[in-house]
């Protein structure tokens, strides 16, 4: 039953993303002269990929304490990487961020053309000159308004364990004095585990939004501290079973 759930729950992605990303499109170029920022776009980006939540009994998703976040300001956003639902899950906060996602993602067709148009930003795993676009593809977004959002792990937790994190995150937020908004995503591996596309029955899901890191609580600290410091924050919140 899990098999066929995944199965129709795949081709319902790739006939609906079909009509979904002619209507981004649509948005993009309506909305593109006076939103250079594209938040629009961004907030029907949120929409299209709820819409896969919302539909799936599978999943029950809370999210726990989502009123810390202030949609006027503008944060490094950094969680835990347990799942590709991950994405999924984060986009339901509905708030204004760029992703930074590996490369690949940006190929697969309709999916990654929304996320060009939106402005995402891509990233070579490993190739230190995709590193330094990245960070400052990164610090333009910021400086005009717009969160960024990274997996400071670099990829998916194979057993939800919390990896240890890369630095790219927070050399951002100290260089640039913009505050961390550290999110906890929890009951993701087990629902759909990584390097596999079939869903395994019902899970709770939740994501947690933990309390703010203001720049001048960590202008004393390296970033390697900071590193390890929001790694802690974010690993007492983890499932034990972990």
């Amino acid at each position: 039953m899990n098999l066929v759930f995944s199965c129709l729950l795949l081709l319902f992605i790739a006939v609906t993303s079909i009509v979904l990303f002619v209507i981004a499109a649509c948005i993009w170029l309506i909305t593109f002269p006076f939103d250079k920022r594209r938040k629009v776009l961004h907030l029907f980006a949120c929409f299209w990929a709820s819409i896969y939540v919302w539909i799936t009994p599978y999943w029950r998703v809370r999210f726990i304490d989502r009123h810390l976040i202030d949609a006027e300001r503008t944060y490094v956003v950094v969680s835990n990487h347990q799942s590709l639902l991950d994405i999924l899950i984060a986009f339901g906060l509905f708030m204004h961020f760029k992703w930074v996602s590996k490369i690949e993602i940006f190929r697969v067709p309709l999916i990654g053309w929304n996320m060009r148009l939106n402005d995402y930003v891509p990233l070579v795993r490993g190739d230190a000159a995709s590193v330094a676009r990245m960070k400052a593809h990164c610090a333009k977004h910021l400086q005009q308004g717009s969160s960024v959002y990274l997996f400071p792990e670099g990829t998916r937790s194979v057993d939800g364990r919390l990896k240890p994190f890369k630095l790219g995150a927070f050399e951002l937020a100290k260089t640039l004095n913009v505050p961390i908004l550290p999110l906890v995503i929890d009951g993701t591996t087990r629902a759909l585990p990584k390097k596999s596309l079939v869903l395994t029955g019902r899970h709770d899901i939740t994501l947690r939004v933990l309390p703010v890191i203001e720049p001048q609580d960590f202008a004393d600290l390296e970033v390697d501290a900071l590193a390890q410091h929001v790694h802690d924050l974010i690993g007492q919140h983890l499932d034990a079973n972990h």
